[in-house]
Order: structure tokens, then sequence, then C-alpha cells
């Protein structure tokens, strides 16, 4: 590591080290060893953290006071009851893939080819899907012609695969109706299965077969530094970026930033900076949808009216910059279980098992983020009138007759999802195992926006997520919790509901929670035949107070610069350059036109691939693809560095 020397020039520089950065910086080094390249991450190192590289640990960076992610606090919104919703997503070197749930989930096909950009569709994006990974499942009924086998980021089952559960699951899923299937990533798999309802699969992670997590600095970025061989490629660390600098001709040429003693988006002191480092060829922004809005403010790109009034020159008015945020929604039911402790990761959670002890033993336990099962849904033609007119308006618009989409994902994760010190104690002292079962929106109607109130970096933005915004998101939460609670009753895990992550019933209600199992299963037919619970109109309605008072992020925020044509909102076009400018290009997923059925990791890995294809073409390197091996090595203790270059 070296330290920054005050006046040195790049090639080129990231303005944020997430995961599109890493994929694409990585990819940029690669092909021309001689380009200097500056990554400018607000977070610290995550090479060899533990909390990191072991995935059974990443609910720790969600913690109250975690300093590995960023947590933006929208205003008060109506249709959640007056909430403040909190958004977190990365806030370390190589963004959520470093703290993210570790999911393999792709998008469909037709999710690329919605975003009518040239070069964009399914079709271009699947070789570039291919080549970021080396995929290790083996079923014979998955086509391993739309997977691919040498990339640096590997997707496995890891060290730890619950079999029994994941198989528990799917027996309930088959009872309600829906298909299993081997491989619901294939981009173009008919979500309506055999009866119409949708499909479970067991699903793969961003976890090598060592159970490291396959995050993008740790398969893109570190095994080039730590070669030797790419002198050229640098990190600055701890370091802010607040703007980028134009030259008189509208020509981005470097960013301003400044130490950030705190990895908070907001209340930082500000005591030694700012400080500029210029750009001889391009400035890449790649803040995330919810930084990389700000930062383009700052430097006078969006919105002529938001910067007027806060006496910023305007470089650009492109009135789109920081509109269209979506994410998808999210609420978790947990559930009493009969599962054994090393079914769950509770005993983590709860302390009964210290992380210390486990990565000195290498347990395998570490390679596991608990998430065995999980579904791409659809409801019947009977489900769909209970939702109501306005959610029958969009059915027949955008998914009667698309059935590649899904209307929600659900999944169960093997854990309780919150502080283990509010559980119920067992008068028999033994501890309880919970699940945690998550519905979320696959294409939510629902936008928010982010924009800043101040030249100010250390003030906040004005932040609306917009949840449940459109009310046929509220109808499909409804539609799910009733899914998700009928598929896990039928598994043979199932103790009851836990009572304070469900709707308060009234009293009387033949929908109210239950404490032991709904029966005994002796045959797949007892499953099927479990009577379905009744639930009135008062009980609708306390299960719609509930997902309006639990309906959060899932950590998939997205679309605040779409790529779309400036006249029809867009802030860059399909070469990610931003209008009005140039030398300045976005790489995040705030680029995204559209959502997508699926988790994000995938796409944002998907988006610095492409982004490294665009750079490279635009700097004369030529062709990228040369395959990036992963360097592994002994575990330290998480890296203590301040600012500063590698």
């Amino acid at each position: 590591m070296t330290t920054h020397v005050e006046g040195r020039e790049y090639d080129v520089i990231f303005a944020g080290g997430g995961t599109a950065a890493c994929v694409a910086a990585g990819r940029l080094a690669r092909a021309d060893p001689g380009l200097s390249i500056l990554l400018v991450e607000g977070g610290k190192n995550n090479y060899n953290d533990p909390t990191v590289v072991n995935p059974a640990m990443y609910l720790v960076h969600l913690a109250p006071g975690s300093q590995t992610a960023l947590f933006y606090e929208a205003n008060a919104e109506e249709a959640i009851n007056g909430r403040k919703a909190i958004v977190p997503c990365g806030g370390i070197l190589g963004g959520g893939s470093s703290i993210n749930f570790m999911m393999y989930t792709r998008a469909q096909g037709v999710d690329f080819d919605d975003w009518e950009t040239e070069g964009w569709s399914a079709k271009d994006l699947l070789p570039l899907m291919k080549r970021l990974e080396t995929y290790h499942l083996t079923d014979p009924d998955i086509d391993q012609s739309l997977h691919g086998h040498d990339g640096p980021v590997h997707v496995s089952h890891g060290t730890y695969f619950q079999e029994d559960a994941a198989e528990d699951l799917l027996k309930g899923a088959i009872a309600t109706g829906h298909e299993v299937c081997a491989d619901a990533q294939d981009l173009h798999k008919d979500i309506r299965g055999l009866k119409g309802v949708g499909v479970f699969s067991k699903w793969a992670k961003y976890i090598s077969p060592e159970g490291k997590r396959q995050d993008a600095a740790h398969t893109y970025i570190h095994p080039l530094m730590q070669s030797g061989d790419y002198p050229n490629l640098h990190l600055l660390l701890e370091s802010k970026v607040t703007r980028v600098l134009f030259d008189d001709n509208k020509r981005a040429n470097g960013v301003e930033y400044i130490p950030t003693p705190s990895t908070q988006p907001v209340g930082m002191v500000n005591a030694t900076g700012p400080f500029q480092v210029k750009a001889k060829k391009m400035v890449v922004v790649s803040s995330g949808a919810l930084g990389t809005p700000s930062v383009l403010e700052r430097s006078g790109v969006g919105s002529k009216e938001v910067l007027e009034k806060l006496d910023i020159p305007v470089v650009s008015d492109i009135p789109d910059v920081g509109e269209n945020y979506q994410d998808h929604h999210l609420v978790l039911y947990p559930y009493k279980t009969s599962l054994k402790p090393e079914e769950t990761i509770d005993c983590f959670l709860s302390g009964r098992k210290d992380f210390g002890e486990a990565i000195q033993n290498n347990d395998p336990m570490l390679g596991w983020n608990a998430i065995d099962a999980c579904s791409k849904i659809r409801p019947t033609d009977k489900e769909i009138e209970a939702m109501g007119p306005n959610f029958k308006e969009h059915w027949d618009k955008d998914f009667k007759d698309r059935p590649t989409r899904p209307v929600m994902l659900t999944g169960v994760v093997q854990t309780f999802l919150g502080d283990q010190k509010v559980l119920p104690q067992r008068e028999d002292g033994v501890p309880q195992q919970y699940c945690t079962m998550g519905a979320y929106t696959a294409y939510p109607y629902s936008r928010g926006d982010i924009h800043i109130t101040s030249k100010d970096v250390s003030t906040p933005a004005s932040f609306n997520t917009g949840f449940f915004k459109a009310e046929a998101d509220v109808q499909k939460q409804i539609w799910a919790y009733k899914k998700q609670r009928e598929v896990y009753r039928r598994t043979d895990a199932y103790a009851g509901e836990l009572d304070m992550g469900h709707p308060k019933f009234p009293e009387g209600s033949k929908a109210a929670c239950q404490d032991g199992p709904a029966a005994k299963f002796s045959s797949q037919e007892d499953r099927n035949n479990l009577p379905e619970i009744e639930y009135s109109a008062e009980d609708d309605k306390a299960i719609e107070e509930h997902v309006r008072n639990n309906v959060n992020t899932t950590w998939h925020s997205l679309g605040t610069c779409r790529m779309a044509p400036r006249e029809k909102g867009g802030v860059v076009d399909a070469d990610l350059n931003v209008y009005g400018v140039t030398g300045l290009k976005l790489c995040d997923l705030s680029i995204c036109p559209g959502n997508v059925g699926a988790n994000t990791n995938n796409t944002a890995l998907l988006v610095g691939e492409k982004a490294a294809d665009i750079f490279a073409r635009d700097l004369g390197l030529g062709q990228i693809g040369q395959p990036i091996e992963r360097v592994d090595s002994a575990m330290p203790s998480p890296p203590k560095a301040k600012a500063q270059m590698a």
C-alpha cells in the first residue's frame, strides 16, 4: 500500500467501489495493465475481512452501528403508516456484494428485453452472464449451456446445505400447486409452472465450493492487486466523492473527495478536505442508486429546478436525475420450527455458537447463508380477482400474456431475522429453532425519488421510497402473505407462527396464529388435502395493516439515473454516457430502466461486465474477457487502513 501523492493523475477514476465498479475496473486493468485506474471508495477495504468472506456472518452487516453498510433514512410516508423507512446499501469495498444474502438469482430474459435499449437485450447479455460465473451445480435437468464455467465468480451450494429441510419446503410447495424445477435462473423459465402458480427450486449461492463469499472485490480486484502485476490499479479507501469536476467544455476531468471517518452517508466531519484528483480520459460515477444522484446533483448535473434552488451552477439540465427510485418491497414472516440446531443459524445469531471459534475450527456451517430453497410465483385466476381491479389492470397489461414474469418471489431463511433477545423462551429450556419466510415484489409499480437539499455533503438528501404508493403493490403483499403461510404450514418443520411477526387478527378469527403443527403428515396426499385457512374481510384488513407497518427494503435499490433516451426521462444513453457532458459515465444499478424479477446482485455484476466492454471499446482496448483467477490466502484481521492508495 502506498500513500496518495497530491497532484497525481489517472486515466480512469471510479467514484465508488461497489459491485459493478469493481467488475468494470478489474476487467479494464486486466485488459491493459498500463492503464492507470483509481477506485475511490467511501468505506474500508474488505480484503479477507472475516465478516465478509465467511457467508454465515452476513447479518452482522445490518446490525445497528454497522460500519460496512450505509443507512439511508427516508421521509415519513403515508402509505406505510407514517413510518420513515431505512434502506441500507453497501458501505465497503465491493458494495452490496460484500454484505448481501448471496442468493444466486438471475433476472428473467424479458426484463432486459423490456429495457428496449440497443445492446442490452437478453440475447446480448447472456454471454456476459456466462462470462462472469463458474457454475458448479450438476443436476442433469439443468441446461449447462445457459451457465458459465470459467468465470471469476463461483456459484455453488457452498460447504453446507440442509437437504432434508429444503426437500421439506418443496413438499409444501407441491402441496399448494407449485412446480419444483431444477433451475429457475435459466432466463426463460415459464413461471406459471404446472398449475399456473409458480415454481420453487433449490437455490444456489454466490459462495465458492470452499465456502467463501464471492463478492466483486475478491473476485475482480484483489486477485490482480495481490499478484503484483497490476501496479496501475489503485484504491483510495475511506474517501467519499462529493462531486465531479468539469473543464470549461463540460468535460469531466476529475473528482473532489473528502476523507470519511464514518462510513455513514450523513453527519461526516470534514477536517482535512476537500481534495481533488484528476482523470485524463474518463470519470465513472458508481456510487449506487442512492449515492450517484447526489454526486451528480452536487456536480451541477440534474434538474435545473433542484440545482438553482441550491445555487449550484447548472452543467447539464437532466430532470430525471434522482427520480424513478425502485426497490423490491419485502415483508418477513417468522415461524417456530421443529428443525434441528444444525438446520438453522440461530446458534450464531443467539450467541450459543461463537463465530471466532467456528473460524478457528473451519466449521463448514460458516460457508452457508441458510437459504436453500426459494421461488418465483404467480396468482391463480381466482386469486387475481380477489386482489381487486387495481391489480387486475396491471395483471392484464404486464403478466397475463407474459408467462415468464413472476409477481412475487418468496424464500425461506433458516433463522430468526431479528434480535434473538426478544424471542420467547421455551419452558423446557431447549432453544427453539426458527425460520423466516420472506415475500418480495418482483415488479413494484410504486416509485420514489432522492434529491440533495444542500451543497453540504453532510446534509442528508431528501429520500422518498415510494413504498406502497401504488395500491396494486399492497394487494400483492396481502396475497403473498396467505400464499407463503399455506406453503410453510404444509412442511414437517412447521410448529406455528411466531405471533410478533404476523398480523394481529381479530379475536375468534379462523386465521389466528397457531401454536404447534398444522397436522401430522404421513404422505404427500395429506399435505395436499390440508384445508386452507379461511380469511374474512376483517382478516384482510389486519393483513393490510401489518404489511403497511412492516414492508421494507429488499436492499435492491435501482433506477434513479435511468438508461433511456433523454426525451423519455433518461440520464445516460446505451453507452452509459451522461447527457449534456463528455467524459462522464455511470456504472451501477441506478442505470436500470426497469426492474428485474430477481435479487439484483447478478444484474449489478452484469452491468459491470457490460460497462467494461463499453469502456474498453471507448478507450481503444479491444475485447474484454480474459479469465481472472481468484487468489485465496490466509485470513488476517480486517484491515484498518484509512484513506490510502494501494
